[in-house]
C-alpha cells in the first residue's frame, strides 16, 4: 500500500498506516493492488478442467460483490494456475471498475502484517485498513492454520466485508472441508458462496498451454514435440511449463535442433515410466483416426481396399499393444477369426519389407499409439 492520497507516495503496509479515517479530507489511502498484470482472464488457457472455475471468475469480476458467488472460494493443487486466476480478477476489476480498491494478498503476508500491527500497538489501523477495500484477493487460506489470533482478526474483518458487500475471493489448494486447523466458524463462511477447483489440466489442454508458451517465447516448435510432451508431463502446467523451458534452453545452449531424440534425452528425469494398457477398441478409434475412416467399418464385412489395409494395420497394432490372444483380437473386428489376424500381421509386416512409404507409414501410426500409451 501507498501513503494517502495528496501527499508524498511512500511503500508501506498496514501496520504503519496512519488511520484514514482521522485524516480531515481523506477517505481512503491509495493501495497497491500487489497484482500481477500479466495474469489476466486473456492469458489464462480454458480447458474441461478450468471452465467452471473461470466463467465464475469472469462473472464475479463482471460484478464483484453484486453476485451470489461471494466469497469465491477456488481450490486446487499447485500449479494449476490458482493464483493466475484470483489475480485475473484483481486485474479485470482494477481495469473496469478504477474507482474500486482491489488487493492481492496471501495469507502468509497477511499474517506478518498482523504480527506487525500488534508490536507497534496499529491493530486498530490494520483492520479499518483491510475494512476499505472493495475487492480482497487472499491466496492459500490454509496457511492460516494453527493462527488463532490472525484468524479471529480476519473472521471479524471478513464479516464486516462481507456485510458492506464487497467482493472477498479466496484461494487453497484443497476444499474448506478438507482444511484443518481453522476454526469451524470461520470454514462455515469460506462455503457461503462458491467454491470451484481447477483440475489437473487434460491434454488438449496442456497442448494449448505449450503452444502458448512457445509463442510467447517466439519458439517455433514442431506439433510432435508439443505432443510428446503434453503426453508425458501431466502433473501441473508449471511443471510443464518448465520442461519447455528446459528443453528450449538446452537447444539453444548446445546448439542443437529440438526434435524428439532431444526430448526424450533431456526430459528423461521427469518422464516416469506411465504406459497404460491400451484396448483393443482404442487401438482401432487411433487406426481409424488416422485413415480417417468410420471405426464400425473395420468391425463390418466390407472388402473396400481403404478399410481392409486400415483393419490390417490396427490387427497389427492389437497384436503389439495388447496381451489380448489372436481369437480374441479377431472377435473385436466383427467376429473374425484368429487365422485372419495372422494374415492381416503378415500382410503388414512384408508391406514394411517391401514398401519404403508403407513402412514410414506404420511408423507414425506406431508414434501415435505409443504417444497414447503414456
Amino acid at each position: 500500500a501507498s501513503g494517502p492520497t495528496g501527499g508524498t507516495q511512500t511503500e508501506t503496509h498496514p501496520a504503519s498506516i496512519s488511520n484514514p479515517f482521522v485524516i480531515p479530507g481523506i477517505r481512503k489511502v491509495q493501495v497497491d493492488s500487489r497484482l500481477n498484470p500479466g495474469y489476466t482472464f486473456d492469458r489464462f488457457i480454458e480447458g474441461d478442467c478450468n471452465r467452471l472455475a473461470r466463467s465464475a471468475s469472469l462473472a464475479i469480476a463482471q460484478q464483484p460483490g453484486g453476485t451470489s458467488f461471494n466469497p469465491f472460494f477456488l481450490y486446487g493443487g499447485v500449479g494449476l494456475g490458482k493464483t493466475h486466476l484470483i489475480q485475473a480478477i484483481g486485474n479485470y476489476v482494477q481495469a473496469n471498475r478504477p474507482g474500486d480498491t482491489v488487493l492481492y494478498v496471501s495469507s502468509e503476508r497477511f499474517t506478518n502484517e498482523f504480527v506487525q500491527a500488534i508490536q507497534h500497538n496499529r491493530v486498530s489501523d490494520f483492520s479499518l485498513f483491510y475494512r476499505q477495500i472493495d475487492l480482497i484477493v487472499i491466496d492459500d487460506v490454509q496457511f492460516f492454520s494453527g493462527k488463532e489470533k490472525t484468524q479471529e482478526e480476519f473472521f471479524h474483518i471478513f464479516n464486516a466485508l462481507h456485510q458492506s458487500g464487497k467482493q472477498i475471493v479466496l484461494s487453497s489448494d484443497r476444499p474448506p472441508r478438507d482444511i484443518k486447523g481453522i476454526e469451524e466458524r470461520l470454514l462455515s463462511r469460506f462455503q457461503w458462496g462458491l467454491s470451484a477447483d481447477l483440475q489437473t489440466p487434460d491434454f488438449e489442454t496442456r497442448i494449448a498451454i505449450l503452444n502458448r508458451k512457445a509463442e510467447d517465447d517466439g519458439i517455433d516448435i514442431d506439433d510432435d514435440i508439443v505432443e510428446f510432451v503434453a503426453h508425458n508431463i501431466k502433473s501441473n502446467i508449471r511443471e510443464l511449463e518448465g520442461a519447455l523451458i528446459r528443453l528450449l534452453a538446452h537447444g539453444t545452449l548446445h546448439k542443437r535442433e529440438i526434435d524428439l531424440p532431444l526430448a526424450k534425452d533431456v526430459l528423461r528425469d521427469l518422464i516416469k515410466d506411465t504406459r497404460v494398457t491400451l484396448s483393443i477398441e482404442q487401438i482401432q478409434r487411433f487406426v481409424c483416426e488416422y485413415f480417417d475412416i468410420d471405426e464400425d467399418l473395420v468391425r463390418a464385412k466390407t472388402r473396400k481396399r481403404e478399410v481392409v489395409q486400415a483393419r490390417q494395420v490396427a490387427m497389427y497394432f492389437c497384436k503389439q499393444f495388447t496381451q489380448h490372444s489372436l481369437k480374441t483380437i479377431g472377435l473385436h473386428f466383427g467376429g473374425r477369426d484368429h487365422s485372419t489376424v495372422i494374415h492381416a500381421n503378415q500382410s503388414v509386416e512384408n508391406q514394411i519389407d517391401t514398401d519404403p512409404k508403407f513402412a514410414e507409414m506404420i511408423e507414425e501410426v506406431r508414434h501415435k499409439i505409443d504417444l497414447r500409451s503414456r
